[in-house]
């Protein structure tokens, strides 16, 4: 792996940037795994795991229900989060990231842990912990980079080609 001087940190618009492409992924991974969920939780009702409870449609039963609803919810969001921690920990880079040539990294150079990309996700705040990258323009460390020791880089383009 490299060392971390040999890329310069990124800046606010490329994360931006590279932030719009991977919310619009985000939403589509949240849609297949809402229909995979709505899916198993219809056949749960079919073979009689799971009753009806006088509602009509399944839609009804689980919008009446905080457990249905945290455990679709909760599915839907849990492979949002694992579509970020795994390109995260893979190559560094989502989708979004390569389009922009950005890459995470712990500030050592080397690829971060499946654990570090869990703890960025909460002081990701959905994107908004890049705003403190605006303040910062010496270091161009986020809250999520802070507390976790790590840092996005942009690649030249012969860095970033390859597979992700």
């Amino acid at each position: 792996m490299t060392s971390s001087n040999e890329f310069p940190r990124a800046g606010f618009r490329r994360r931006f940037g590279s932030w719009v492409y991977d919310v619009l992924i985000a939403f589509a991974v949240y849609m297949v795994a809402g229909a995979v969920s709505f899916l198993l939780f219809n056949m749960l009702i079919r073979f009689g795991v799971i009753s009806m409870q006088g509602f009509e449609h399944a839609i009804d039963l689980q919008r009446s229900s905080i457990f249905y609803s945290i455990l679709i919810y909760g599915w839907n969001i849990a492979w949002v989060s694992y579509f970020f921690i795994f390109f995260w920990a893979k190559s560094g880079q989502t989708l979004g990231m390569k389009a922009w040539r950005l890459r995470l990294q712990n500030q050592d150079g080397t690829r971060i842990s499946k654990l570090t990309g869990l703890k960025r996700l909460i002081p990701t705040l959905l994107g908004l912990g890049n705003i403190a990258v605006i303040f910062d323009r010496k270091n161009k460390l986020s809250l999520q980079d802070r507390l976790t020791q790590t840092e996005v880089v942009v690649l030249s383009l012969e860095a970033n080609r390859g597979r992700l």
